[in-house]
């Protein structure tokens, strides 16, 4: 019988990667999906089929990460033997703006998946999306697993929380249960709102005469940026070591958001300068200027390592918002 696999926030960038590679090695995949008005899947259409069918191995269940009862039936019901909590309100700068929302989300809705695992009858082994936005004010370059935390956003606090709860229920209750502390990652799927998205779709619309202008706020940050679907068989590798424990998932690289924009615009035989502006309300109240991660652990121990360069994950990323802005200007 094939393993089971349970993912909150499937249907986001690194949840439909994840599901992806799940079904590749032959597991059934379960996905938690909040119930809306409008239906958002589009990252995980390609995979979703029929539950009906006796073949199928993919299968969404409505829920919340905020409904405790609810994630206990469904781990009771579905008995995964992995569970991956990729759910969250996971925009920093929203963060800001909507900090109770997150903070119950992204702390609490950790400690609910958490619970439901601790009480099923044979509890699964446990991955928690722990996020490079932890060390914030760094105290070290680079980060590595024993740098201390100094979070600078309520996303931030929120994940710290969830991180040593993840921690502490490994400790306390001898759950087999680890965190990826990864650093940005990207990829076509990222959302429209994250920085490398909208520089990669603003180039791509601008070639085309679609739009002319791009507004971002600071421009100097300086970040450690990867390639998701590289990302997710970290989380994977992690889940099928003998121990638990918890791993720096990076490239040993940094780069600016003015980095990112040349390498996106020069792709197309564009100068950025001429296009972007730097709108202060872009920007953080409390901003981090510097992540770099040190993946030393990870490699080690686990023999992960990144594919995609900086360059090619820029080009990946600016190629794919070129044919749906190509789409777009067609009226398809």
């Amino acid at each position: 019988m094939s393993k089971r696999a349970f993912i909150t926030g499937v249907t986001g960038q690194d949840g439909s990667y994840l599901a992806e590679l799940l079904l590749g090695k032959g597991y059934q995949v379960h996905g938690l999906v909040r119930r809306t008005s409008s239906i958002s899947r589009s990252r995980i259409d390609h995979l979703h089929v029929d539950a009906h069918d006796p073949d199928a191995r993919f299968f969404l269940h409505y829920g919340d990460l905020t409904d405790s009862s609810r994630l206990r039936d469904l781990f009771a019901e579905v008995e995964p033997e992995e569970v991956y909590n990729l759910g969250a309100q996971s925009h920093v700068r929203v963060s800001f703006d909507e900090p109770v929302f997150s903070v119950t989300v992204d702390a609490l809705g950790a400690l609910n998946v958490l619970e439901a695992v601790r009480h099923m009858k044979t509890p699964a082994r446990f991955y928690q999306a722990s996020s490079s936005e932890m060390y914030g004010k760094v105290a070290a370059v680079p980060q590595d697993e024993n740098t201390p935390l100094h979070p600078r956003s309520p996303y931030a606090c929120a994940k710290v929380y969830a991180h040593y709860q993840t921690l502490n229920y490994r400790e306390a209750y001898g759950l087999f249960a680890c965190s990826g502390i990864l650093f940005n990652h990207e990829s076509p799927r990222r959302g429209e709102s994250f920085v490398t998205r909208k520089i990669t779709r603003a180039a791509a619309r601008i070639k085309l005469g679609l739009q002319n202008k791009l507004y971002l706020g600071n421009l100097d940050a300086k970040r450690d940026w990867g390639y998701a679907p590289d990302y997710v068989e970290a989380m994977w590798r992690m889940l099928q070591h003998p121990t638990a424990d918890d791993y720096v998932v990076a490239t040993g690289e940094t780069h600016s958001v003015r980095e990112f924009l040349e390498e996106s615009f020069s792709h197309l035989g564009l100068k950025w300068s001429s296009h972007v502006e730097v709108d202060p309300s872009f920007e953080r109240p409390s901003e981090v200027d510097i992540l770099l991660g040190d993946p030393t652990k990870v490699r080690e121990v686990l023999g992960w390592k990144p594919r995609v360069t900086f360059r090619e994950l820029a080009r990946i990323m600016v190629d794919a918002d070129l044919e749906a802005a190509r789409k777009e200007a067609a009226g398809l």
